[in-house]
């Protein structure tokens, strides 16, 4: 009997827990899932840092310039009156009150400071309207609450100086677990002092080409055809952040009972042979390998001859097959609803939905969720041409796939409706 798709997605989702945790070099970390939170190791910025190119300075102007601070250099104290020259990103030396901007400042012939004429105005203008404003004076590693004293310094206290832990304080909470490792991520992390993280392990998965009639290459010749899914679903899984091995094996059940019975995947997934049809075989593969289906057909259009099955493994981590259907937007409608669900489960991801108005009407079924094509324009979703079970067309141009609940009795949703879209 079919499942309903909302019910579908939630067995996929639910079927199996999060791989075992463990730690790899960051380098090796990106598309992976933290499994524990990420806590700052150090304060973010670790010391005072300038925010510009200029002169950090001492007590009130002018002053006397002393030297060059360039970002990795240890600074010397500043007394009242100096002034050093400083990058952008350079530790503040202790002592200093606020960092000049260099179009703000002139050096005149004795190595005097002084502030520009035309910036008076605009520094006047910054203290006056944060007259309150404390400054946190770096002084041997230690922070001391300094009075400001704007109006004698030249400039507002603390201008363009990024404070010690201004970003976060060592041991704040930085990440979640369950966040997935993106470049920003990594970055994040690297400044916050970490040489590896903990993740989650990568879901291992192999993808099985089935099919006699599917060509790896070249241009569709007499019967053959291009195999449109062995590409689109490679890429689409390594963009999930998991291993991926891809085979293609014949209409031949020997054959494909062998790629995955050998298989040592979380999760095998195969292309076509779903169906009743004369060379639809993995029904018969999986009842050979003692699986049990969790999910065997779903109420929706396209796609509705996709299953999920649990094989061998140990009690704590199954490892599963999903067999979508051969023609390529039911297959993608299959991925979306029990594989993605699944690997997002595995990985340690939390499952994500959002809703947005339908800009047009869009036609339901009786009985059958349809996933529909999309495009996402002014904060709404309009739906596509070239939807067909068999066709990529419309899917290439889409942004996502609307969930169209069953209609019973309503032949249509209607523009405004908010409907669940699920990205592409």
């Amino acid at each position: 009997m079919s499942t309903s798709w909302a019910e579908a997605r939630k067995i996929a989702g639910t079927a199996a827990i999060p791989l075992p945790a463990t730690r790899v070099p960051m380098g090796q970390a990106r598309g992976m899932v933290l499994a524990e939170s990420l806590s700052a190791l150090v304060d973010l910025p670790p010391f005072a840092t300038s925010a510009m190119d200029g002169w950090a300075v001492a007590g009130p102007a002018a002053w006397k310039v002393t030297g060059r601070v360039l970002a990795g250099q240890e600074p010397s104290r500043l007394g009242d009156g100096e002034a050093v020259e400083i990058a952008t990103g350079a530790r503040v030396p202790s002592g200093a009150e606020a960092v000049l901007r260099r179009e703000r400042g002139f050096v005149d012939a004795h190595g005097w400071l002084h502030v520009a004429e035309n910036s008076e105005a605009h520094d006047r203008a910054a203290a006056v309207a944060a007259p309150q404003r404390s400054y946190a004076a770096v002084a041997n590693g230690a922070t001391a609450m300094r009075t400001p004293r704007g109006t004698e310094l030249g400039l507002p206290i603390g201008t363009d100086i990024r404070p010690q832990g201004q970003e976060s304080r060592r041991g704040e909470t930085l990440l979640s677990a369950g966040a997935r490792v993106t470049p920003a991520v990594l970055g994040l992390a690297a400044a916050a002092g970490y040489d590896d993280l903990p993740v989650h392990e990568r879901p291992r998965v192999a993808l099985v080409v089935i099919g006699d009639e599917l060509a790896g290459s070249g241009l569709p010749d007499g019967a053959r055809i291009r195999d449109a899914l062995g590409p689109m679903f490679t890429a689409w899984l390594e963009a999930l952040g998991v291993e991926v091995t891809v085979s293609r094996v014949a209409d031949d059940p020997r054959d494909l009972l062998a790629a995955i019975a050998s298989s040592p995947a979380d999760l095998v997934i195969t292309t076509g042979g779903t169906a009743r049809g004369p060379v639809d075989h993995v029904h018969r593969v999986l009842a050979d390998l003692g699986a049990r289906l969790v999910v065997d057909g779903v109420t929706v259009r396209p796609g509705h001859p996709m299953l999920l099955a649990q094989y061998g493994g140990t009690r704590q981590h199954r490892r599963f097959v999903a067999g979508l259907p051969g023609n390529p937007l039911a297959a993608v409608a299959g991925f979306v609803t029990v594989v993605r669900p699944l690997l997002r489960q595995l990985s340690g991801l939390p499952d994500t939905s959002h809703f947005l108005p339908l800009g047009d009407a869009v036609g339901t079924h009786p009985t059958d969720t349809r996933l529909v094509p999309v495009s996402v324009t002014d904060a709404s979703v309009l739906p596509l041409r070239f939807t067909g079970p068999a066709m990529l067309r419309g899917l290439a141009l889409a942004d996502g796939l609307a969930v169209v609940p069953p209609g019973g009795g309503v032949v249509a949703l209607g523009a405004g409706q908010r409907v669940e879209v699920l990205t592409v």
